[in-house]
């Protein structure tokens, strides 16, 4: 059986970063629902030009054409021992179908670990954060600050702030994800498969609050 983790969380709780440390540690790719449009701007396939069209008409990807990327996602190589997802699927119709296509490879989901972050420091850990120019070096301005408020440590130039990264931007997407993403949460606590984690600690304790989230659904 293989490992398959859908991994959740608010913007800010660090499932990047807890993503990089399960590939590391797993040797399981990590598949972005993100990563897999951006890959499609490089590609001549029928799919790959269907999505094209789609965002250049600015366009909402559907479902129908995100199950299609995920599951020739999965088909590769890579990802016969299992995959770490992070972004898909997005609601309950995308988990229904990702559950049918793991069961037609007599497989099932291993666990799916919810990053929990209360709202504030959610929107702290985005809108806090500040880059060098060149985009090398990222602080925080309430979490990790520069030595010199607005100045990159290293050069002394003015840092910069991403536009998305602004306070009412960042509250929008924050609230998007606690309206859409309740039901998904909902459906796989049903099928016993949420684990809790509390985001608000060390990266290395998520790690291993994430890790033994794991081991405990493997020895099921």
């Amino acid at each position: 059986m293989g490992i398959y983790i859908v991994l959740m969380g608010v913007q800010g709780a660090g499932k990047g970063t807890q993503a990089a440390i399960l590939k590391e540690k797993l040797g399981l790719p990590h598949v972005s629902t993100g990563d897999l449009f951006r890959a499609m701007n490089t590609l001549d396939t029928p799919l790959a030009k269907r999505v094209q069209d789609l965002m250049e008409a600015g366009e909402l990807i559907p479902d129908d054409v995100t199950n299609e990327m995920v599951e020739d996602r999965l088909s590769q190589d890579d990802a016969r021992r299992g995959v770490i997802l992070d972004g898909y699927p997005r609601n309950p119709g995308q988990a229904q179908f990702l559950d049918n296509l793991l069961a037609k490879k007599g497989e099932s989901l291993t666990v799916v670990p919810v990053l929990e972050l209360d709202r504030e420091t959610a929107i702290k850990r985005a809108e806090g954060r500040r880059y060098s120019p060149d985009k090398q070096r990222v602080y925080n301005i309430y979490f990790n600050p520069p030595k010199v408020a607005g100045k990159d440590d290293v050069t002394g130039e003015e840092l910069v702030q991403r536009d998305d990264d602004h306070r009412e931007a960042v509250e929008r997407r924050i609230d998007l994800y606690y309206e859409q993403t309740a039901p998904l949460i909902e459906y796989y606590e049903n099928a016993g498969l949420v684990a809790r984690i509390d985001a608000d600690q060390a990266i290395s304790e998520v790690a291993v609050d994430v890790f033994a989230a794991i081991a405990r659904r493997l020895m099921d």
